[in-house]
Parts: structure tokens; sequence; C-alpha cells
């Protein structure tokens, strides 16, 4: 029986491979060697040099083909957005959330402008068209379910309450988006950022996160890392009290913390949750200031969020020795208030 082009491994020539493109060549099934098979004869006795170069191609589509990186990925979740500005390529975001766009709420405002978002509705994302959803690991598991059984890839982000866990989160996100290199480009440049941060900056003074309506951020806590990251001690630990707990106003007087951090927003009195954080009471309490958009979830704004409260407390350090009325003296002649830049 006369023998056809390409019905043999070996037979692999550039003639043969010109052959199996071309359409006068028969079917896969007919023709016994597809592509994927002709590109295992590489690295075998089959192969000759020029031969393995030319399977080389065949190889590497085979190997793209198993992980392709998804194309329309849709973020639920505003730490996410985070990682998503800063991972993927821009063709690759279908759409991010809408606090995406609020600069008192994300620190990636500006950039998700140009970006579309997504009112987070299962119809909504669906008419996304998504191959990726990156989602919180409560937000509405029939819908998570519904998207699965679908085929669309999911991915839960949980808050991450420590730098370690915002490292693993980026490496995550990266493999995840199919760019696992840019994940640990991201990690290194935290890294480095980081470990030019002054572990001492606040000398082991008592500082107290304190936000409107009286709560006090408290350990396990993201917040309470970053300050102890910077030299702080958190009053809510020398406390006692839980993650987030209420402080009235008498309390936190009678703690006399060293520091007050409050979120940026509030310099201004908008309700009665912020009007409290302005009461005699507390007047005369230094304050760092940290924007709520880079600590409301852990990412990339970590960094920022430590690298200005160290910066803050370079300028309104208090004298080792001074107690509560030095550091009112302190207060009131340290000039103007410092920036959360």
């Amino acid at each position: 029986m006369p023998v056809r082009p390409c019905d043999r491994l070996q037979q692999a020539s550039p003639l043969c491979l010109r052959y199996l493109s071309s359409p006068f060549a028969p079917s896969r099934s007919k023709r016994g060697s597809s592509p994927a098979r002709l590109a295992t004869c590489a690295g075998t006795r089959h192969c000759p040099p020029v031969r393995r170069l030319l399977a080389l191609p065949l190889i590497l589509a085979t190997l793209g083909a198993a992980s392709p990186r998804p194309q329309r990925i849709v973020s639920l979740n505003l730490c996410a957005d985070q990682y998503l500005l800063a991972l993927a390529d821009r063709g690759q975001i279908a759409a991010v959330t809408r606090l995406s766009r609020d600069p008192a709420m994300s620190a990636v405002a500006a950039q998700a402008a140009s970006y579309p978002v997504t009112r987070g509705t299962g119809e909504d994302v669906l008419a996304l068209r998504p191959d990726l959803v990156i989602a919180d690991p409560y937000w509405r598991p029939e819908t998570m379910a519904r998207l699965r059984a679908r085929g669309i890839a999911t991915l839960a982000l949980p808050p991450a309450d420590s730098y370690a866990a915002i490292r693993d989160q980026a490496r995550q996100v990266a493999a995840a988006i199919g760019r696992p290199a840019r994940g640990d480009r991201l990690v290194a440049v935290m890294d480095r950022a980081l470990a030019a941060v002054p572990p001492g900056a606040g000398r082991g003074r008592v500082a107290a996160y304190y936000q409107r309506r009286g709560f006090l951020t408290g350990g396990g806590t993201l917040v309470d890392e970053m300050m102890r990251r910077v030299g702080l001690a958190n009053l809510a630990t020398r406390l006692g009290k839980p993650p987030l707990a209420r402080v009235g106003l008498e309390e936190m007087a009678l703690a006399r913390p060293d520091y007050l951090i409050v979120e940026s927003e509030t310099d201004r009195v908008a309700d009665q949750g912020t009007e409290m954080l302005h009461h005699p009471l507390l007047a005369r309490m230094p304050r760092l200031r940290v924007p709520e958009a880079w600590t409301v979830c852990g990412g990339p704004a970590y960094v920022r969020a430590a690298q200005s409260l160290a910066r803050q407390l370079s300028s309104l350090a208090i004298p080792a020795t001074a107690g509560i009325q030095g550091r009112r003296r302190h207060a009131r002649h340290s000039g103007p208030r410092p920036s959360p830049g």
C-alpha cells in the first residue's frame, strides 16, 4: 500500500509540516498525526534537530492552550480592584466595583475612573460575559454557585488582616489572571518600600485608631499590625478591647493616648459621627491622619499608609519625658498639622 505524506510520525519533515497546514491535508481523524501528537516527538530519536525546532511552536501552543489567561475579569471586591489595576492588562478587565471610583473609599479611584463598573447583581455580572469573577467569600453564595455552574471561574478573596496576607493575595490574584511574574514583582516593590519605613518612628508611644461614632480598632487587624510596624502601641490592646469596640469620649479622655489616628475625611464635621471627634475632650490630643481609602481593606495601599504614619510621627515626635501636660504644650506649638501624604 502506498504511504501518503505524514501518515507516520517519523515523517515530520518541513514538507510534511507544510502539507499538514495546507487545505489539501486530510482531517486529523483520518491522517492519524495531529499537531499535538506531532509535538510529542520533540526530544526523541524520531525528531532530528531541525525537526525538533519545527515542532517547538506546536509545543508552546499546546502549553499555552492548557491555561489561557482570562480576558473578561469582573471584580466584585473593593480590595480586588487594587490588585487588578496593579497586575492585569487593561484589556483583561471587564468591570470593577462601583466603589472603586469613590475617592473616599478607593485607593485607586483616579485610575478606576476610566474602567467600566458593575452594579454587582447576578444579572449584571452575567451580562458582562466574564471568564473570571473575583468576590468576597461571603458574596451571594447562590450567585457564585450559579456562575461556577456555567463554567465561569471564581476567586474568593477574604479581607487581609496582615501584610503577609496581602503578599499572598497579590500572588494569588496574579496567578489567577495569568500574570504570576507581575505578582512577584509587586511583592518585591512593596517589600522594599516597607523595609525603608523606620520601625521605631513611634518610639513605643500609645495611639488610638479612633473612628467616627467612637469605634476603636483593636488587635488582630491590619491597622493594628501597621501601628506596630511604625513603633506604636495600640491603646485598644492596652485596654483589652476586641478587634472593634465602641469607646466613649470620657473613656478615651481618661485613657490619654499619645496620639489619635483618625481618617482624613473626619477633619470636616459632616454628621454626628464625625462631630464627636471634634469634641473639646479630644481637641488637644496630637493627631495622625490617614485616608480611609488606604486602610478600608488590604492591598498595595497598605504601604502608603505605613509610609504616611512614619512621616507624620517624625514631624510630631513627642519628647520622651513629656507627660499629658507636655503633650498639650507640644500640640499647641507644633505648627501646622501634618498631611497624610
